[in-house]
Parts: C-alpha cells; structure tokens; sequence
C-alpha cells in the first residue's frame, strides 16, 4: 500500500484524523464505527455495553499520580474484572477514562496515534495544553454517539515541561476542557473518590503519599459504588497507578500497589472496620 500524496492546497497537515478523511473520505472515523451485524441493531444503550467505572488524578511534589479500578460493568453485571483504563498517552502524558469501554479504549489508541503523527510531521511534540485540546475536538466528535448512550469521560494528565509543573485536565459530553488546580476523579464513584481526595490531599506531597492518597480514593469509592471495582486478593487483582514526572509516564509495578493495598486494609482493620 503507497502513501497518498496531497497537492500543497489540500495537505493536512499533522493532524492524523484529516490524513485518514483524505485519504477515505467513505471511511468512518473516531471510536464509534460499527461491524456489519451491529448496524443492524437499535443504538447501544442496554446492558450489553461493557462501561468503565471510577478513576482518579492528583497533583504532587514531582508531578501527577492517576489511578484507576479494573472493572466493567454490563448492566448490573460484571463484565470484566481486570480491564485496563489507565494508559500512557506518550512519553509525558497520561490518560484514563470512564465510560463505554470499547469506545474508550479505541479513542485512547488513536489519540496515541495522532501525538506520534504529529510529532514525525511537525518535528517536536505538542505542548500539553495543545494535547489536552486534541482530547477535547476527539470527544466532541463522539457525541452524537454519547447522545445514544455510548459516552466516554477521559481525564487527561501529564507532567508540563515549559511550567515544570503537573496538570489535569476533565472533560465534559461536549468536548468541554477543563483544567482542575490540584485533583479530579471521573465516572460512577467519582463522587466519593473525589471526597477522599479532599479530605487527604495537601500541596507537595511525596509520591507514596500521593499513591496511597489515590489508592485510599479507589478503596473508598468501590465501598460506596458498586460499579467500581477494589481489590481482589483472591485474583491478586489490583487497582492501576501510574505516575508521570519530568522522567516521563512510569506505571507502578502490580507487587507494589498490591503491597501498599495491604497496608491499607491492615489499617482498617486496625481501625476496627472490616474491609
């Protein structure tokens, strides 16, 4: 297969979703085209549509800490138990989501896919605030199938090179940026991770206090929600945690989130609540 050469009036650019639309205009794009058997069926708003849950972000001293549950749901029903909703999104940047999971996860994919393209086109990476707007447009693309009840809320965070700072960045059905000042969670338990958050969270904080914050976020909101997912010991099935500093995107190995879990539950215990 060749690549399609483009006269200078028509060129697109480095945005890698006006390559694909040049190249196939009959093409459909973004997370939502559909197989041949599912045009057939009414939009996908039932309990057959798999749904990530809850997932978290927070600042600290060295940059930004986002966590997420594995489940998914169907309905009432657990769909998956070890589902992925936390990925690199490059080297400095972050993203999960919550939400219809194979939407989700096919936005997440062609995020990563544009940030490349545009960095081989362009010669340089896009500042963070430029990569938090391509979010937006992907989402506001979506909506027409949001509107239908496959909708996906990402939280995008990263490590900002210019500020040397961390930040996070909400979204709304529409495409909406947000930037929050110090942390955010998203999805069915959000609410009480978010009040957990609050609750424990102070400015510089070292990176185990900031995990444990988001990992004590995620115990919290599965205790509250049953849509989200805590730890499965039996399954040695945990919660993601990644952090993204000035050395790039890091995911925390699963003995260490399993380690600091057991602590946590020790505690509680301790406490005198049965975890």
């Amino acid at each position: 297969m060749s690549l399609p050469i483009f006269p200078p009036a028509d060129d697109p650019g480095p945005s890698f979703t006006d390559l694909l639309r040049r190249s196939d205009p009959d093409q459909p794009l973004g997370p939502t085209p559909r197989s041949a058997p599912d045009a057939q069926r009414p939009a996908a708003t039932g309990p057959d549509v798999r749904h990530g849950t809850t997932v978290a972000a927070l600042r600290y001293g060295d940059g930004v800490v986002m966590a997420g549950d594995r489940r998914a749901t169907e309905g009432y029903s657990i769909a998956h138990r070890a589902i992925e909703k936390v990925f690199a999104a490059d080297r400095y940047s972050a993203v999960a989501f919550a939400g219809a999971a194979g939407p989700g996860i096919e936005m997440v994919k062609l995020f990563q896919t544009q940030l490349e393209h545009y960095e081989e086109v362009e010669g340089l990476a896009l500042s963070l605030e430029g990569k938090a707007n391509q979010w937006g447009q992907m989402i506001r693309g979506n909506l027409g199938m949001a509107m239908q009840g496959l909708a996906v809320l990402p939280l995008y965070a990263g490590y900002d090179l210019r500020r040397r700072i961390g930040r996070i960045f909400n979204y709304d059905l529409t495409g909406g940026r947000y930037e929050e000042a110090d942390y955010h969670a998203t999805g069915s338990g959000g609410r009480d991770a978010r009040t957990t958050i609050k609750l424990g969270y102070r400015e510089g904080m070292a990176r185990d206090e900031a995990i444990e914050l988001a990992i004590l976020a995620l115990y919290e909101a599965a205790d509250e929600d049953i849509a989200t997912g805590g730890p499965d010991v039996v399954r040695g099935i945990y919660p993601m945690v990644a952090t993204v500093t000035a050395d790039g995107f890091e995911l925390a190995s699963e003995p260490e989130v399993g380690e600091r879990f057991g602590v946590l539950i020790e505690r509680k215990r301790a406490e005198g609540q049965r975890p």
